[in-house]
């Protein structure tokens, strides 16, 4: 028996939600749908320009967390903040989701990153994140009996901005090999592979991620090429399984030469689709570390996707065990 199903790593943020027309993210010079590094300067700027706003833990693997233990999963995860407001507000959130949290926070400086996330009519979110104490997380962090007692460790591709992390990500995929767990990935976003595109390829196709977690435009940059089912092919080529999202088209997951097409849930209404990814993950590897087929893990993936689409902010504020068995998925 393992002690978690899911252990999670990734940047400890509190996201600061607002709404906001098209125009205000051309007249503050924000690219739309991206995650834009900001610093503390401007994240000061940024806040003071903002209308009211929701406060909320975030994080993709973070969210990702969350949403596994709302599934009735056992979850953990490794983030750094620090020892100040939003650090208290962070690890109160996450432990009240019932994740093991016990990354040791920092005294003082840097504080603790937040994320300006303006959404727009579109419920599109562009998000301007400080990174602040995230920056600090390292392998001294790395609780290797975590590791070892959890059967899937999941990381976002966003550690890879903060140098490192990089080698605590190396030191978690060591352990978790040794002790014949599996190790996944998100590729974060678009961007975000373009800068790390060679590094996120090696860590496939040298073994260190098991599991790979990309969107259709994520998948197009990390292959240089708009050819999706190229990109398809690659992807299943380089790595043991991948899912693949698509809006509203659904997902598609490949391992070798199997393919599983999953349908999009149905909803009534976009709201904010910030965490529609790390909640597709979060269902995906519910479902994988319980046994479950490929298809199901998809459904699993674009139920919780679904429910966090209708909603502001990143955390599922419904059960996600409930909605699955009125889905009859669970």
């Amino acid at each position: 028996m393992t002690k978690f199903d899911v252990l999670t790593v990734g940047n400890a943020i509190v996201d600061i939600i607002a709404r906001c027309e098209d125009e205000f993210l051309v007249d503050n010079g924000i690219i739309k749908s991206a995650m834009n590094l900001i610093d503390a300067e401007r994240a000061e700027l940024l806040y003071s320009r903002m209308g009211p706003a929701l406060e909320a833990s975030g994080g993709s693997a973070g969210n990702t967390a969350a949403g596994v233990a709302s599934l009735g999963g056992k979850a953990a995860y490794f983030g750094k903040i620090s020892n100040d407001q939003l650090g208290e507000i962070f690890t109160h959130d996450i432990r009240a989701q019932g994740v093991h949290f016990e990354t040791k926070p920092l005294p003082s400086t840097p504080p603790t990153a937040r994320s300006m996330i303006f959404v727009t009519p579109d419920g599109e979110r562009s998000m301007n994140t400080y990174l602040g104490a995230c920056v600090e997380l390292g392998p001294e962090d790395v609780e290797a009996d975590v590791v070892a007692e959890a059967k899937v460790t999941y990381f976002e591709g966003y550690l890879w901005d903060p140098p490192r992390a990089k080698d605590a990500i190396r030191e978690c995929a060591r352990i978790a090999h040794e002790n014949g767990r599996e190790v996944s990935m998100t590729l974060s976003d678009s961007f975000c592979v373009h800068r790390y595109r060679a590094e996120f390829l090696d860590l496939m196709r040298s073994g260190t991620v098991d599991i790979v977690f990309a969107n259709r435009a994520e998948a197009l940059a990390l292959y240089e090429t708009e050819d999706f089912e190229l990109a398809l092919a690659n992807i299943a080529r380089d790595c043991k399984l991948a899912a693949v999202t698509m809006s509203e088209e659904g997902s598609i997951i490949v391992r070798g030469d199997e393919r599983v097409r999953v349908e999009a849930t149905h909803i009534h209404s976009v709201v904010d689709t910030t965490g529609a990814g790390d909640l597709y993950a979060a269902g995906f590897l519910f479902g994988y570390t319980t046994g479950r087929s490929l298809a199901d893990c998809g459904r699993l993936g674009s139920l919780a996707a679904g429910i966090v689409i209708e909603q502001v902010g990143p955390r599922p504020m419904v059960s996600l065990s409930a909605a699955a068995k009125n889905a009859g998925l669970l």
